[in-house]
C-alpha cells in the first residue's frame, strides 16, 4: 500500500511540477493516428536563411541535453543539475556554460541588445537560485533557463521568417500590380526583427541588415496611425513583453 502512495505521489508531483517547466526545446509532443503520444523534433520556422536554422538547431540541441538529457521518475533534468551538484564551482560553471554553450552561439542571430539581455537575466537567475543548498539545484532543474533561451530565440527567429515570406509575397505581388496590405508591424519592429537576415546578398556574403529591408518600402496597415503614436522601442517589444509577440489585434 506505501509503495503504491509512493508511486501516485511522484506522479502527482511531476504532474504540478510539469505546469512550471519549460518545454523541450528540441523535441515536441504529438499525437499520431492510433491516438498515442509521440514526439519528434521541431521544425524550422519557415523564411529563415541557412544561417539562422542552423543556429536554431544548435542552441535547441546544446539545451536539450542541457536541462533535459535524462528522465527519472518521469521528471526531466540535463547535466547542468548534474555540474550544479558539484561543490564550490558546480553553479559558477553551469552559469558559464549555459552562457557559452547556449547564449553566445544564439547571439550569432543578429538579436536585438534587449533580447540578449533578457537571455542573459534568465542565465544570472538560474545561477543565483543555485547557489541555495539543495533546494536551489531542484529550482535550476525546474527552471531550465537554457530551454527558456532557446523558446526566446525560436520565437523571435518564427516572427523574423514570417516577416521574410510576407515580404516576399509582398513583392510578388507589387509584380503583378496588386496593392498588398501592410505590415502589422512598425518599422522600427522591422528594424529590429530584420527579415532575411543571414540571406547571401548579390556578393555571395551573408547579409547581417536583412536581405529584404533594403529593397522592400513598408506602406501603411490597418494601424499606422497607432504605429506613428508608438516609442523608440517600437510596437514588438511592447508585444514580447505582454506574451503576445508581433501580433495586433
Amino acid at each position: 500500500m506505501s509503495s503504491y502512495m509512493q508511486k501516485a505521489g511522484v506522479k502527482l508531483f511531476a504532474k504540478h511540477i510539469d505546469q512550471y517547466r519549460p518545454q523541450d526545446p528540441l523535441y515536441e509532443e504529438y499525437t499520431d493516428e492510433r491516438g498515442r503520444l509521440r514526439r519528434r523534433k521541431r521544425a524550422v520556422p519557415p523564411g529563415l536563411s541557412p544561417r539562422d536554422a542552423k543556429i536554431l538547431k544548435s542552441v535547441q540541441r546544446r539545451a536539450h541535453y542541457l536541462d533535459k538529457s535524462f528522465s527519472i521518475c518521469g521528471l526531466r533534468f540535463g547535466w547542468s543539475v548534474i555540474i550544479g551538484l558539484v561543490p564550490g564551482i558546480g553553479d559558477f560553471a553551469d552559469f558559464l556554460l549555459s552562457y557559452y554553450v547556449v547564449l553566445r552561439k544564439a547571439r550569432q542571430a543578429d538579436l536585438p541588445g534587449w533580447l540578449v539581455r533578457r537571455m542573459l537575466l534568465n542565465c544570472i537567475i538560474s545561477a543565483v537560485i543555485g547557489f541555495v543548498p539543495a533546494v536551489g539545484d531542484i529550482a535550476v532543474g525546474v527552471f531550465k533557463p537554457n530551454s527558456r533561451n532557446a523558446a526566446l530565440l525560436e520565437e523571435f527567429l518564427r516572427i523574423r521568417g514570417e516577416e521574410y515570406v510576407r515580404m516576399e509575397t509582398e513583392m510578388e505581388a507589387k509584380k503583378a500590380g496588386v496593392v498588398a496590405e501592410g505590415s502589422g508591424l512598425s518599422k522600427k519592429d522591422i528594424e529590429q526583427v530584420k527579415p532575411g537576415a543571414g540571406m547571401e546578398t548579390a556578393t555571395g556574403q551573408p547579409s547581417t541588415s536583412g536581405a529584404a529591408s533594403s529593397t522592400l518600402t513598408y506602406p501603411p496597415g490597418r494601424n499606422s496611425q497607432k504605429q506613428k503614436a508608438d516609442d523608440g522601442q517600437g510596437r514588438f517589444v511592447e508585444n514580447l513583453n505582454s506574451g503576445t509577440a508581433g501580433t495586433k489585434k
